[in-house]
């Protein structure tokens, strides 16, 4: 394995050749450090605040809608994604995400953010196959893995009988 370098004062590169490990080393020598402590204390910081909002969301429409808790689900969800997608359509949502981490991917509006970046990355394609295409690419996965895993919970729920009748 070789690497390029450029020789102090002369402005030219030369080639560098290095075995596979002392490549590792050199690679690992410059990446920068991660504080595992303070990635974690950010993402639950973020990932708590998302859930605080959403809670504070359902209580609205339980108080001022006269909802049930049940009843208040949906809507909110509803919310929560439309926050996500307009904060992403902002810029906000991805530079939160660069500074919280995965304390951003709480479910929906983790979701809702990285089908609406991958629209909005792909909207110069057009329509159908730029945003459609794009956008799906991931939610496909999502929707079949989902659908996959809900199928055999589905079976276990059966085989064991517990079902609600």
């Amino acid at each position: 394995m070789s690497l390029t370098t450029k020789s102090a004062g002369s402005g030219k590169y030369k080639k560098i050749a290095m075995s596979s490990k002392e490549y590792k080393q050199f690679a690992k020598n410059r990446e920068p450090s991660r504080s595992v402590g303070k990635n974690c204390l950010r993402a639950f910081l973020v990932g708590g605040g998302i859930c605080l909002i959403g809670q504070c969301v359902q209580n609205m429409f339980m108080h001022y809608f006269k909802m049930s808790q049940t009843q208040a689900g949906n809507p909110t969800v509803a919310v929560m994604i439309l926050l996500a997608v307009i904060l992403t359509c902002l810029g906000v949502y991805d530079k939160l995400a660069q500074w919280a981490g995965a304390g951003s991917a709480v479910p929906v509006t983790g979701f809702a953010n990285s089908m609406c970046s991958a629209a909005l990355e792909h909207r110069s394609e057009g329509l159908v196959l730029g945003v459609g295409g794009h956008m799906f690419r991931l939610a496909g996965s999502v929707i079949v893995f989902g659908t996959v895993a809900a199928f055999f919970v589905g079976i276990v729920h059966l085989i064991l009988g517990t079902g609600g009748q």
